[in-house]
């Protein structure tokens, strides 16, 4: 089977299905028959009848994790990094330790990344302008993306026709030159795929994608993929492949197809995790040697050593058993050669399961083949440890020559190992999506060093918001950790970089709403997770000085604030819920024990060691030492929160939890300070979604699964005495309501739902709310929203509005004024932006917010932060001077 595919304009766009679109057409329909009913306030034009003005938007910062899995990361030769998270396809540059973009497509988690050319090939990409990368996805998906060198630009190129029934576990290849390649995909479908590649001479070329060969494996699935030529340099193929059965099968082949079986190779007791051959080594002109190394969940590494066996050499020997037999290993024929594999070494040295082995990439060099292949092989294994293994020069036995790794508790092991192009820089990434990069700085001898890598959350970010004055940005995940990201200042003072700076909650639950205490005072924020207890959390001292030097260079914290705050920093407790402080003066006694005080339990959890950071931090540094002590619990809720919202004041948070009746959809109201319950607000019968105080705190705005919308007035008479009412509720939309914001210069609002609308609605007198505006239908549900003010006199304004696909428009909102009064009764709305796909979230948006400013009428740019549930948290710089 041989058919040819090129990419055109429409494999850019995933169509719109039948069914959508006939859906889409009648709603609009439906829509245009009511369009003089009474309730509806105002007439708003099509969605394609609207104009996109200029409005800048640049992409600032992106924070993900990487996807928990072997083989989703590949390191090519562009010196770019590749990794799933979630279902988007990250690309990062290790130099600037920061995430380029991602690449939106895939509708299932991407498990395996594969570039073309990967480091290995580099020698032969030196004059590619353009290079590709495989993807595969848990549905069994794959797709070619191109990176083009000359302007940075990724281009969708194709999907991979006849996917894989079950999800793609490892995709491997070979590049014979600089166009021509062939790469495997394996799947718990039991198949392998085999696919050749032409890449385009010149920049205007087409792929050209050639399927050879599918392979059906049976019931032990094949998780590890290599593939190589065979030593005689006549265009024969070598494909091994190891999984669930022990054992290494060796399949050979033409560059057309055409795979048989020709081996297996036993040794390994446990399932095979990592496959990788060396390229063609020629020794003293013996003739060329393959080697194949093999990693196990044994804990053990197999180093195989395949050559041309000359038929002169006993050809009985071939199918008989005997000692000779398991020594010099199997025999078999493929074209007009006879290739002998024996067990070259044996590797034992991780004390946990091995998951990845890799050869150092080659070195260009004069020699008949252009390149020199090192006797050198990087292994990544679950005891935390990557190692490595050299040949001794005299000896040529192969000994661990490096060992890097994480030794902190709170590390879990790695999925895998990888060389950088030029065989100087090891990257791991780990059980916690975090990435680990070494770089070997020595002169005269090895020395390697931890460098800074990008971070983030490895589940979906379900809450991001602003601290007090904007200064960083707290993000909540279900992979249950609370993260600070914030500006970092170079040394030279010429700009600033993103990066995370803390880790303030590591807990035992999911987390899935945040938010930060206004006003004056210490940094605070309280989180509610998958539990009835929400938790307050105030800023040691290690961290303010932390955040002062990455905002201006300087540690030194105002002396009356190094009064108010003794705690250094936090400790995590046996059991991962609560987090105990570390008081000043405690830290500076000695915390030693008599070694026989030491009992091997659940209790001897190593303690942190918070310091001020005077650069951007490390893993390990994140994970164990940026701790925020636990400083009240606010019980009350019967059920696991899901909202949160602090007043702009700082003196009330409210907070909700997922209700499916109206005693226990109740909002609670806490006290800032005394953390007192203050108040218990009725109205909805369901969760509530989304709440937010007005800009004055008169005001709260609560949206719900029930498809009403609630607003109570809220007064303060004492301390710790309010009184609230409920001064409207309607049932606003169709479908759940899922977003909410109020206008920062008036008491307008809008509310979005699961039925794709946006509504705009007024608050009267504080008595009543009236329905003024409804934006055009989008596409699919509306999930945030968030208002920025951009002219208090005009009452113009900016709405965020981001969808459940991932995209994100901008919408400028302009007010219409009653006659003779200033009384809002209408908005003209246009788009004003929509952001390009490539920086848009790859599913579901979580939350939108604005960076919080001082002057947000004087200022040119703003920042829009956005999270979603493709484990990205984004930031884009936003130029808000002709919205």
């Amino acid at each position: 089977m041989n058919f040819h595919l090129e990419a055109t304009e429409s494999d850019k766009l995933a169509p719109i299905s039948e069914h959508e679109s006939f859906s889409y057409k009648r709603r609009r329909k439906r829509r245009a028959s009511f369009s003089h009913s009474p309730q509806l306030v105002e007439q708003t034009p099509s969605r394609s009848a609207m104009s996109v003005s200029n409005c800048a938007v640049e992409r600032a910062f992106i924070g993900a994790g990487c996807n928990r899995i072997v083989n989703n990361v590949s390191w090519g030769a562009s010196n770019l990094v590749a990794f799933g998270a979630n279902n988007a396809v990250a690309i990062f540059c290790p130099q600037k330790a920061l995430i380029l973009t991602t690449l939106p497509g895939h509708k299932a988690a991407v498990n395996c990344t594969y570039w073309l050319p990967t480091s290995k090939f580099a020698f032969r990409a030196q004059q590619l302008g353009k290079h590709y990368l495989l993807s595969g996805d848990a549905d069994g998906t794959i797709i070619l993306w191109e990176f083009s060198l000359t302007d940075k630009k990724w281009r969708q190129v194709l999907t991979v026709p006849q996917p894989h029934k079950k999800g793609v576990t490892c995709i491997s290849g070979i590049m014979f030159s600089s166009t021509e390649a062939i790469f495997a995909s394996t799947s718990s479908d039991g198949t392998v795929n085999i696919w050749e590649i032409i890449l385009p001479v010149t920049a205007q070329g087409d792929c050209k994608l050639s399927h050879l060969e599918s392979l059906f494996i049976g019931s032990k699935t094949m998780v590890t993929l290599a593939l190589a030529e065979l030593p005689d340099n006549t265009g024969h193929v070598v494909l091994a492949m190891g999984g669930l059965d022990n054992k290494i099968h060796l399949y050979c082949g033409e560059r057309t197809g055409k795979f048989v079986r020709a081996c297996e190779l036993k040794g390994h007791s446990d399932w095979i995790r990592s496959l990788d051959f060396s390229l063609p080594i020629e020794k003293n002109g013996a003739g060329e040697t393959l080697l194949l190394v093999s990693s196990s969940q044994d804990k053990s590494i197999r180093i195989w050593k395949m050559v041309i066996r000359e038929t002169s050499d006993n050809p009985e020997r071939k199918g008989v058993i005997g000692l000779a037999s398991y020594i010099e290993g199997p025999l078999f024929g493929y074209g007009l050669a006879t290739y002998q594999i024996s067990l070259e070494s044996l590797l034992i040295g991780h004390e946990d399961w091995v998951y990845s082995v890799q050869w150092q990439p080659p070195i260009t060099s004069s020699e008949r083949r252009g390149y020199l292949q090192p006797q050198s092989i990087l292994s990544a294994s679950m005891d935390k440890t990557m190692m490595i293994w050299k040949p001794e020069s005299t000896s040529g036995i192969w000994m661990n020559v490096v060992t890097v790794g994480e030794l902190s508790h709170c590390a879990l092991g790695f999925y895998g190992g990888h060389w950088d192009p030029n065989g100087d820089a090891i990257l791991a990434h780990g059980y916690g999506g975090s990435f680990h990069l070494w770089k070997n700085v020595g002169i005269d001898s090895e020395n390697w060093q931890p460098q800074k890598v990008p971070s983030g959350h490895f589940a979906a970010v379900s809450d991001i918001v602003w601290a007090r004055s904007g200064k960083f940005l707290l993000s909540v995940s279900h992979d249950q950790t609370t993260r600070i990201f914030a500006p970092w200042l170079s040394h030279t003072g010429d700009r600033c970089s993103w990066h995370e700076i803390a880790r303030p909650q590591v807990h035992g639950h999911d987390i899935n709403c945040v938010t930060a205490i206004q006003g004056k005072g210490n940094h605070r924020f309280v989180s509610g997770a998958d539990e009835k207890v929400a938790r307050v959390f105030e800023a040691p001292l290690s961290f303010l000085k932390t955040l002062n030097c990455a905002v201006s260079q300087e540690s030194d914290v105002p002396e009356d604030i190094q009064l108010d705050v003794q705690i250094l920093g936090a400790n995590m407790s046996a059991l991962g819920l609560s987090q105990k402080p570390i008081y000043v003066h405690a830290a500076q006694e000695s915390t030693e024990r008599p070694d026989n005080e030491v009992a091997d339990t659940l209790e001897t959890v190593p303690e942190a060691v918070p310091v001020t950071l005077t650069e951007p931090p490390i893993e390990e540094q994140l994970a164990w030492h940026t701790l925020w002590p636990e400083t009240h619990k606010l019980y009350g809720h019967g059920n696991e929160l899901f909202s949160l919202c602090c007043d702009h004041e700082g003196k009330l948070v409210a907070s909700s939890c997922k209700a499916q009746t109206t005693s226990v959809a109740e909002i609670w109201l806490w006290q800032v300070g005394s953390w007192k319950a203050v108040g218990r607000l009725q109205s909805h019968s369901l969760t509530v979604t989304q709440m937010e105080f007005s800009h004055d705190d008169s005001l709260l705005l609560s949206v719900s699964r029930d498809r009403q919308f609630s607003v109570f007035s809220i007064e303060r008479k004492g301390v710790d005495e309010i009184s609230y009412e409920l001064l409207s509720r309607q049932e606003a939309h169709k479908r759940i309501i899922w977003a909410c914001s109020w206008n920062p210069f008036g008491h307008e609002f809008a509310t979005g739902s699961r039925d794709k609308i946006v509504k705009l609605w007024s608050v009267v007198n504080k008595s009543s709310v009236k329905h003024i505006s409804t934006l055009p239908p989008f596409p699919c549900s509306v999930t945030a929203l968030s208002w920025l003010g951009i002219d208090r006199q005009n009452n113009h304004g900016l709405l965020a509005v981001g969808l459940e696909n991932g995209s994100i428009e901008l919408w400028g909102l302009s007010a219409k004024l009653e006659d003779g009064c200033m009384s809002t009764v209408g908005f003209t709305v246009n788009v004003v932006a929509k952001f390009d796909p490539f920086m848009c979230h790859a599913s579901t948006v979580q939350r939108l917010a604005w960076r919080n400013s001082e002057k947000v009428e004087d200022c040119q740019n703003s920042q829009l932060a956005s999270c979603g549930a493709d484990n990205c948290v984004r930031v884009f710089e936003v130029n808000v001077s002709h919205c």
